[in-house]
């Protein structure tokens, strides 16, 4: 027999909010396997498995886009562990990008404060002032302008 629960024993066996739960159900992550005679929804024991692979892939790193492409690796026919391996190696990749970067911001951010006289006025502030030159663009900042 499958057990059948609410949608906030589900949230809670998952540590999301119910609002959370509403909205994977929104982008089609989940969806309650019936409704009770008083038409609330209920779930069986996989939306809770599915509940927790989304949190736990989100706390890998995976976005949600990234999710739904795991999930579906999930349940297509011909999958093996190697092309769920793919996806991983790839966030990798980019969090190690994304590490690379945020030393690089940690550098210059220590090299700033390094120049920094704290007794001075503010207008002689060099951290200001190195924020209000105009810097070479990077990739990011190029990015953000053509959004």
């Amino acid at each position: 027999m499958t057990s059948q629960h609410t949608i906030g024993w589900l949230a809670n066996s998952a540590g999301v909010y119910v609002q959370t739960v509403r909205y994977y159900e929104k982008r089609k992550f989940l969806s309650p396997s019936g409704r009770r005679p008083s038409g609330y929804r209920i779930y069986d024991n996989e939306a809770l498995t599915r509940l927790r692979f989304i949190r736990n892939a989100q706390a890998l790193g995976f976005t949600l886009r990234e999710i739904s492409e795991l999930l579906n690796l999930r349940v297509t026919v011909g999958t093996c562990c190697g092309d769920v391996q793919g996806k991983a190696e790839a966030k990798l990749q980019c969090v190690e990008a994304k590490m690379k970067n945020l030393q690089t911001l940690a550098r210059a951010l220590t090299g700033l404060i390094r120049t920094c006289r704290a007794g001075q006025s503010i207008d002689r502030c060099q951290i200001l002032h190195h924020m209000e030159r105009e810097q070479t663009p990077t990739p990011h900042s190029k990015k953000r302008r053509e959004s």
